[in-house]
Formats: structure tokens, C-alpha cells, sequence
């Protein structure tokens, strides 16, 4: 399958994404999101997938929407309207594909950008990497998903405070605010991402299953969702090599 803004490749039940446009810090454009789109299609559609890795190229790991494309399509209501169809689409459904995906950020992540790390499962940040909404400052207002996707990650008053300031977060700000899982060295974030990505693809489909529904159910019918796919996954050979690791007490290989 051949992109023009990413790279894609699978192998051993990894799906690696790379956001591939450096000489515009890989800004989100429509070819972006169609390529990003493709590649959503092409993880739903292979049951030996167990977690998708999205990191980017070059200076940064993405700048926001394209300003070219900001430009063009802003002062035509219709068009920007399908343009933000379309990314929300998109991001929808990286947000819901049914295995993990773990970004590694480096450089920053921009407005946009950032609203790309908030649909990630596991997030890695370089320590020099910063993240920001920086919307405010220029009269605009954040609408890739991030007024409503960044409160429920870190609370209202934070959020507020990004989206109406306009600041910076430091990579180890963002981890003491709960946007990113783990800041690694400089230059690293490649290594510690493929790190994470070792797993159980059943166990792995299974937890984001039921993370996934832990916030609009009762406890009653989310406890019961449990019994169900943990009942499911028993069976299952990552189940049985994950039991006989333990006993040889050895690392399993799924």
C-alpha cells in the first residue's frame, strides 16, 4: 500500500505509523488524515495486529493543521466543514481502532498535534519534546476534538488553562499532569516505544475493551462486560504461553 504523507509497515503484530512530512513538521492536512485513514483500515482488518506505534520524522512530531490548508479552506464555511468531518473521522477512528496505539513524541506537538496525542492509548515524550494549545493566541479555538478530549485527560482547570493561555507544557510538566505515560532521554523515544509495544494482542484488544466502556456504564453491566471477554481471552494461546511463562519463569513470547 503506498502512502504519500506516512509510512506504514507491519511486522510481529506491530503496525508501525510514521507521520512523514518533516519539511512541513508534519502538519495535518486532508492527505494526512486520508493517509492516516488507510492505515486505520489496514490495522481493523488484520487479526494478528496486537498494537499500532505512531511516531513522526524529522524536527517535530506534528505542528498542527496545515497552515496552507487553514488558509484555503477557513474562509469557505462548507469546505472547512468537511475538513473538520474529516478529521474528527479520522481521529475517531484511530482513537477506536481495537488494539493499543502508542505515540512517541518528539520536537512538539502542536494544537493539532496535541489533539494527535490525546487519541492515543500510551503516550512516550522525548524530555525535550513540548506540547502545547497554542489556538488562543492567534484569535482561534482548538476544534480537532481537544475542548473535549483534553478536560476529561487532565480536568477542566487545566485544560482551561492551556486552551486560554496559549502556553507550553515541558515533557516532564506533561507527565505530572497526566498527558504523557513516560519521558525518556533525548533521542530514545523510538527504542521505548517499540519497549511498550510488547504484549499480548488478545490480552491487549481485551484491556482496551473495557477501558474503553469503564466511563459510560454502570459498574454492574461493565463487571459483567469483564467476566465475559476475560472468560473469552482464557482460552486463548496468549493465555496459555503467558501461564507457562510463569511457571518456567521466563519472559513469554506472544
Amino acid at each position: 500500500m503506498d502512502f504519500e504523507t506516512i509510512t506504514h509497515a507491519t511486522a510481529g503484530g506491530i503496525a508501525r505509523i510514521t507521520l512523514n512530512r518533516p519539511d512541513r513538521l508534519n502538519a495535518i492536512s486532508p492527505e494526512l488524515l486520508h493517509d492516516l485513514d488507510r492505515a486505520c483500515a489496514a490495522v481493523e482488518g488484520d487479526p494478528g495486529a496486537r498494537v499500532v506505534t505512531l511516531t513522526a520524522t524529522g524536527r517535530a512530531f506534528c505542528a498542527g493543521a496545515d497552515l496552507k490548508t487553514v488558509r484555503e479552506l477557513s474562509p469557505d464555511s462548507e469546505r472547512w466543514g468537511a475538513f473538520m468531518r474529516l478529521w474528527h473521522r479520522v481521529f475517531d477512528r484511530i482513537e477506536a481502532l481495537p488494539v493499543p496505539v502508542i505515540t512517541g513524541v518528539h520536537g512538539l506537538a502542536l494544537a493539532g498535534g496535541l489533539e494527535l496525542v490525546l487519541v492515543a492509548d500510551l503516550v512516550v515524550a522525548d524530555e525535550a519534546a513540548r506540547l502545547g494549545d497554542q489556538h488562543a493566541n492567534f484569535g482561534l479555538v482548538a476544534g480537532g476534538g481537544g475542548s473535549q478530549r483534553l478536560p476529561r485527560l487532565v480536568g477542566a482547570r487545566r485544560a482551561k488553562e492551556l486552551m486560554l493561555l496559549g502556553g507550553w507544557l515541558t515533557a516532564p510538566e506533561a507527565l505530572a499532569w497526566g498527558l504523557v505515560n513516560r519521558v525518556v532521554p533525548a533521542g530514545t523515544v523510538a527504542p521505548a516505544v517499540e519497549e511498550l509495544a510488547a504484549g499480548s494482542g488478545s490480552a491487549n484488544r481485551a484491556v482496551k475493551a473495557l477501558v474503553a466502556r469503564a466511563f459510560d456504564t454502570e459498574l454492574a453491566e461493565g463487571l459483567e462486560l469483564e467476566r465475559r471477554l476475560v472468560a473469552a481471552h482464557m482460552p486463548s494461546a496468549d493465555a496459555a504461553e503467558g501461564l507457562r511463562a510463569f511457571v518456567e519463569k521466563r519472559k513469554p513470547v506472544f
